[in-house]
């Protein structure tokens, strides 16, 4: 039996295509979900491994749909082997029940991975650059160096809790404990 999985990112996206697609290569059932690829936490895909039984074949109507990670996407394919079952992509003609498909998956998710980890490469040395131009990324601090000086002068004087002093300046209360742990106390 081939059974049909399709996915979307978005609200706003919807799986038509893809499930035109699965059904025009024969697809008995299709599992369709709104989830992000990066995800594991996916029902509609579990279910669709599980119901995987020898001789049935998990089509996607691109391998994107199916992970957007090589350790995720060979995890999928052990579970989808381990069930006697095999795996085919429609836009990037893989099928796992020939030899030369096998092979070519082991490729395109090795493409996939270098693609990601260029991405990241690229990603950090932007980050770099801004830091050598003086840009920092991340969140504003919750107190000026003033109100800093102050909450750590009612701590340590005991005028104040930790508590209290994150409650008078409207602050979580580890925003006081990291103050103060960064100074010693």
């Amino acid at each position: 039996m081939l059974i049909g999985y399709a996915r979307v990112s978005t609200e706003d996206q919807n799986t038509d295509l893809q499930a035109t697609a699965l059904r025009g290569v024969g697809c008995e059932r299709i599992y369709t979900e709104k989830a992000s690829g990066g995800r594991w936490t996916r029902p509609e895909l579990h279910r669709a491994l599980e119901q995987l039984r020898p001789g049935d074949v998990l089509v996607v109507w691109k391998l994107d749909r199916l992970s957007r990670s090589l350790k995720d996407l060979l995890h999928i394919m052990e579970r989808v082997e381990a069930a006697g079952a095999g795996f085919r992509s429609i836009t990037e003609a893989i099928d796992t029940t020939t030899p030369a498909g096998r092979m070519m998956m082991q490729m395109v998710g090795a493409f996939a991975e270098f693609e990601r980890g260029v991405i990241a490469e690229r990603t950090r040395a932007g980050l770099e650059e801004a830091r050598k131009k003086g840009r920092v990324g991340g969140r504003r601090p919750s107190l000026n160096a003033e109100q800093r000086a102050e909450a750590r002068q009612m701590v340590s004087s005991g005028r104040r809790t930790a508590a209290d002093t994150a409650r008078l300046f409207n602050v979580h209360p580890s925003t006081i404990s990291r103050l103060l742990a960064r100074d010693g106390g």
